[in-house]
């Protein structure tokens, strides 16, 4: 595994800078945003700028890939990323920063896409699954680094807009110096609603909840903690808290999801979600320590949801239809991002900072709901003929060439574009 992994480290290195670039991009505007005096629902609609711009991204991208290649479309949104975080520090405007926000949506959606289609490139049938890993673990790592940051310096000044577009900007070497060959293109997304509710309704459903609630809290739980007056070096280590909590825990719950109906699993932990949503709504903790205990266990519970809807999705797919389905179910999860953040924020303004948490428990209860009628509806598949759980890197920075990428592509689009795209 070493040659191999010695061939794509360039594209390894690039990708961590990008990420974590994007990491902290998403967590100093909300922070900077509520010491401007942005309102909650401006802050909310960062969040919804920012998942229109990477659902557009992965319809969009595929085609200017195809026309100008993959180097130069990599480059190109790269560096407007870096732009639009300068922006960001020169225009200091709820409307600007919205725009910029779907700006940088977009290219980092782009942008990630191209690396994973290298990936996927140079990546045989036997090295995939090993290839698959380490990308996680360089997702999982640049995003908390990218995070854990802003605990070191108050956003104040111009500190961190300056280097995130550094970092935006070294994403960019790697690619730019290798000698690797362009992949081939982009698998094109598209979304179709009657057959992912046919394949699976409870991932259907579930995928586009879950972006609701990940959505929410992934750009406002940074404003929820300025708001209760925590310091800035909390609010980071609570956000990447959270992070980490759902790294430790998706391989057990996807583990336990392979002996048992993962439906059930997913209301466990869903249960286990609304009690902490709960607890911070109606205790309202504003102790440092406790509330980023309780964000952690919050993030152990939503973190892995994806990943085990996407495999629930798959134990009923045909092999050859696995990256139609977990691309439509990507689309399905950024359209809940996108409605998340605003209606969080609705709830927030009328409430409290902890009605983030109220909104959060009440999505989870439908969830819940919808996925008891379900198991009433369609008996469970029996264990042998269910897929093995498959992690997914944080559901944020997931991109249809992610699934392309993923060991049970294997065989199917993964060797190339579905043919009736063309």
């Amino acid at each position: 595994m070493a040659p191999q992994l010695v061939a794509v480290a360039a594209l390894l290195l690039g990708s961590f800078f990008l990420i974590m670039a994007s990491g902290l991009h998403g967590l100093l505007l909300p922070v900077r945003g509520t010491i401007e005096g942005f309102t909650t629902t401006e802050l909310g609609l960062l969040g919804t700028g920012w998942a229109a711009g990477f659902i557009a991204a992965t319809l969009v991208v595929p085609a200017v890939v195809r026309r100008v290649g993959h180097v130069r479309s990599y480059g190109a949104l790269a560096s407007v990323s870096a732009v639009a975080i300068l922006l960001n520090l020169l225009i200091i405007d709820p409307v600007a920063w919205i725009v910029l926000r779907a700006l940088s949506g977009f290219c980092f959606a782009g942008a990630a896409m191209i690396v994973e289609s290298w990936l996927n490139e140079r990546a045989s049938h036997e090295t995939r699954g090993r290839l698959f890993s380490v990308y996680q673990i360089v997702n999982f790592t640049a995003s908390t680094a990218g995070q854990l940051i802003i605990a070191f310096h108050p956003p104040i000044d111009h500190f961190y807009f300056v280097l995130g577009a550094i970092l935006y900007c070294l994403a960019i070497l790697p690619t730019a110096l290798s000698t690797a060959a362009a992949p081939r293109p982009l698998k094109t997304t598209r979304l179709d609603l009657r057959r992912l509710y046919a394949n699976s309704p409870v991932s259907a459903v579930a995928c586009f909840l879950i972006g609701v609630v990940n959505g929410a809290f992934g750009t406002l739980g940074p404003v929820y903690g300025h708001l209760i007056g925590l310091p800035i070096h909390n609010i980071a280590t609570m956000m990447a808290g959270a992070l980490f909590g759902g790294a430790l825990v998706q391989f057990p719950i996807g583990r336990l999801s392979d002996r048992f109906d993962r439906r059930r699993v997913l209301i466990t932990i869903a249960v286990g979600a609304v009690a902490i949503g709960i607890t911070l709504a109606v205790v309202q903790p504003r102790s440092p320590w406790l509330v980023t205990t309780l964000a952690i266990i919050f993030g152990a519970m939503i973190y892995p949801m994806y990943a085990l809807t996407v495999a629930h999705a798959n134990d009923y797919a045909d092999p050859e239809n696995f990256v139609n389905i977990a691309s439509g179910l990507l689309l399905l999860y950024g359209i809940g991002t996108m409605i998340g953040p605003i209606a969080a924020a609705a709830s927030m303004e009328r409430i409290a900072p902890d009605g983030l948490f109220a909104f959060t428990a009440a999505v989870h209860t439908l969830m819940i709901a919808y996925t008891l009628f379900r198991i009433g509806q369609r008996p469970p598949l029996p264990q042998f003929q269910r897929e093995t759980f498959q992690g997914l890197p944080l559901p944020k920075t997931v991109t249809p060439e992610s699934a392309v990428l993923d060991p049970r592509a294997a065989g199917s689009e993964a060797d190339g574009n579905d043919p009736n795209e063309n």
